[in-house]
């Protein structure tokens, strides 16, 4: 059995990714989720083009599975990390993965807003970024915090997955020490931390979701 320090290790590596990656996916797709929204035929400023590109490039990068991507874009991982395998490495396939899902997710949630809401700022005369800013976004904290949940557990599933193109963590003990050595104790290990980590993160949103919906009320 593995030491004690190789899981923590393991663990933190995991962890290290999800957490990193996650934040780096909101930070492109909050933006494009909000655009998504905004730009639609429905929108508060409507761009049909705009709409239409931003959503075939979102719907792409969605269709294509993880482990495919991430060998695809090989060279972009190479360019921006220095290296194509290892921990840091592996966050550029997952953030690219994970963005347009997060856009979608964004979107969805900010699509729950009631349109009276929106009208009712407008008819006070705020500009599209005032709506963006102050109505759309803090209307819908709650839902996209369950969206956040959601989306940190499959960034979780696309890091395991790395585990078979050298990402580290626990992915990679399961493969390395588990599947390849034909070791079914460590790979089940390994399954149930995952799915301890799943739970916690799940929890955790949950609980952030109803604390911001009560304040909301």
């Amino acid at each position: 059995m593995l030491s004690p320090e190789v899981w923590a290790q393991s663990l933190w590596e995991t962890l290290y990714m999800v957490i990193v990656s996650t934040a780096v996916s909101y930070v492109i797709g909050l933006p494009l989720g909000l655009l998504l929204v905004v730009t639609d035929k429905g929108g508060i400023r409507p761009m049909p083009v705009l709409n239409a590109v931003v959503g075939v490039i979102v719907n792409i990068l969605r269709s294509i599975p993880f482990l495919i991507l991430a060998v695809m874009i090989t060279p972009l991982t190479r360019a921006i990390a220095g290296r194509a395998i290892g921990t840091t490495a592996m966050i550029v396939p997952l953030t690219v993965a994970a963005a347009p899902y997060v856009a979608r997710m964004v979107e969805s949630s900010i699509k729950e807003v009631p349109f009276g809401v929106i009208e009712a700022a407008q008819s006070m005369g705020a500009s599209p970024w005032q709506i963006v800013r102050k109505v759309l976004v803090p209307e819908a904290k709650p839902s996209l915090m369950v969206g956040g949940a959601i989306s940190i557990v499959t960034i979780l599933g696309y890091s395991a997955m790395a585990g078979f193109i050298g990402g580290g963590g626990l992915g990679t003990i399961a493969v390395n020490y588990g599947y390849n050595r034909y070791r079914a104790d460590i790979m089940l290990v390994a399954c149930i931390i995952i799915v301890i980590v799943v739970q916690i993160f799940q929890v955790a949103g949950m609980w952030l979701a109803r604390r911001l919906d009560k304040r909301n009320r």
